[in-house]
């Protein structure tokens, strides 16, 4: 029989589709490998059984925990993680774990052992991403392999599968959802994510069992119960009627790269919800431009710190020489683990956090993030409530801002634009790519990540000639993830009418 890492492969649903790596039937032989089995939490009253795909950076009782990444190729994690052993309490029970891009970086989940995640949309023949880094996760809930997924979402990890595979991708605010068990990249950034075929499933699972107000004393990035509960009395519990909401269309998100059938179904939606009397106004985020920017110093930066451990000592495979050659103590096991994108972002972190690059990029890339924070805080009616309430300070904006009166811009209550600049790409054309092409692929899903926002993507197919759905991705502030979902659900029943 074949196997990963010792662990047997029975019905695995590797081959052309490569979504679940280890299945359902292999937990009882897997089990003998967990130290120490957490105590499990009380079930919640009236769960609904359902089927959970879990990404393969997130810790799970009976599985291995791999990363998609050759140097954790033998690892069992001695704990399950904190969202897992929530959602096994909510009914959920554990069918496998889902293929990804290496350690979570990638937008494409062609970076891993396993080999790359195909679309299962593409014609016959062909061989399409499935979007990154969470592709396994999405297909999975595709192939309705799983009910529910978790993915995690750094800059689009979430919200990139859900739109080229024509599902649901939410990214909560964060530290709404315990990373507790979740192996890091980027600590500031990574966030727990859902992937479903329809909005209210996850509505149910988040605010119904009322897991966002459930606090994890293991995660320092978890809010406390007083913050949750601040939060919460800051943020409308409803959605009122479409036509007392404000939605914004970001301006510079309208960027040339974007494929002329996402832009036609862009505009559309935005049409569609302008007639059933929802106000549509354009804002600006002018410090948007410079978000991928920033994102790719302070993503790796994080990065190059948090796999700091793997050396074949403390976790990681060691090879058959010595570790010692040449005073090097690891240079062999994290030269053979790792992969090549793996290693291309350790090397970018380590120099932007360098005494002679900290000044020019690291820290530049915090103050820019601030400023995308910022820019985002400014256009919401909501206030951020982990901040005290701040006035517009006109001399702070662009000249061309269109303003509302003379208080300031128009405010909204949502913002509507693409997830993905294109449609999903062939796995070949993604091979003649370079780095800096494939990071383009982030470009408006990176913004939301770095000022910690909630985002959705939501599948819309205006042309039913295409082979792909588009994804739409609706942005709110921060811990109005409620309404959010609420607005999505809306979005793609009237598109779908």
């Amino acid at each position: 029989m074949k196997t990963i890492a010792g662990y047997p492969l029975a019905n695995c649903l590797c081959g052309a589709r490569r979504a679940l790596l280890i299945t359902l039937w292999q937990a009882s032989a897997n089990t003998a490998k967990i130290e120490s089995k957490p105590p499990s939490l009380p079930p919640i009253s009236d769960a609904r059984p359902f089927r959970l795909a879990v990404k393969d950076n997130i810790a799970t009782e009976g599985f291995p925990t791999q990363c998609a990444s050759g140097i954790l190729g033998q690892h069992a994690s001695p704990f399950e993680a904190t969202i897992v052993r929530q959602l096994r309490a909510r009914g959920a029970t554990v069918v496998g774990k889902t293929n990804m891009d290496e350690f979570g970086m990638g937008s494409h989940s062609v970076n891993s052992i396993h080999g790359p995640v195909r679309n299962p949309l593409a014609l016959a023949g062909e061989e399409v991403s499935a979007g990154g880094s969470s592709g396994g996760s999405a297909v999975a809930v595709v192939l309705n392999d799983a009910d529910i997924a978790l993915g995690t979402d750094t800059g689009g990890s979430v919200r990139l599968p859900a739109a080229y595979t024509g599902i649901i991708g939410y990214k909560p605010s964060y530290g709404m959802l315990s990373r507790f068990g979740v192996v890091p990249y980027a600590n500031s950034l990574d966030t727990v994510g859902l992937l479903a075929r329809d909005v209210e499933f996850i509505r149910e699972l988040v605010f119904d069992t009322r897991l966002y107000e459930e606090h994890d004393s293991n995660d320092p990035t978890s809010l406390s119960i007083e913050t949750r509960q601040r939060c919460s009395m800051a943020c409308p519990p409803t959605l009122p009627n479409l036509s007392q909401l404000t939605i914004g269309i970001p301006v510079e998100y309208n960027i040339d790269e974007l494929d002329p059938s996402i832009r036609a179904a862009w505009v559309a939606t935005a049409s569609a919800l302008e007639s059933q009397g929802a106000r549509l106004v354009p804002v600006s985020l002018p410090s948007t431009k410079e978000a991928l920017c920033a994102y790719y110093i302070l993503a790796p930066a994080e990065a190059s710190s948090n796999l700091a451990k793997y050396d074949g000592v403390r976790y990681g495979v060691r090879g058959p020489g010595g570790d010692a050659a040449g005073e090097t103590l690891y240079s062999e096991a994290r030269g053979a683990g790792f992969g090549a994108e793996v290693k291309r972002r350790i090397l970018l972190g380590t120099y932007s956090l360098s005494s002679e690059a900290m000044d020019n990029y690291f820290i530049q890339a915090q103050k820019i993030r601030r400023l995308i924070q910022q820019d985002f805080d400014r256009v919401f009616k909501l206030d951020n409530p982990l901040y005290e309430p701040r006035q517009f300070d006109l001399s702070e904006m662009s000249a061309d801002t269109p303003l509302q009166d003379k208080q300031g811009p128009v405010q909204v209550d949502f913002l509507l634009s693409p997830t993905a600049p294109t449609y999903p790409p062939k796995l070949s054309d993604i091979q003649k790519r370079s780095s800096v092409d494939v990071y383009m692929n982030d470009v408006l899903t990176v913004p939301a990540s770095l000022a910690g926002l909630p985002a959705i993507s939501v599948p819309v197919k205006v042309d039913q000639s295409h082979q792909f759905p588009t994804g739409l991705q609706l942005i709110a502030q921060y811990w109005d993830d409620r309404r959010l979902l609420a607005m999505a659900d809306r979005v793609v029943k009237l598109m779908a009418a």
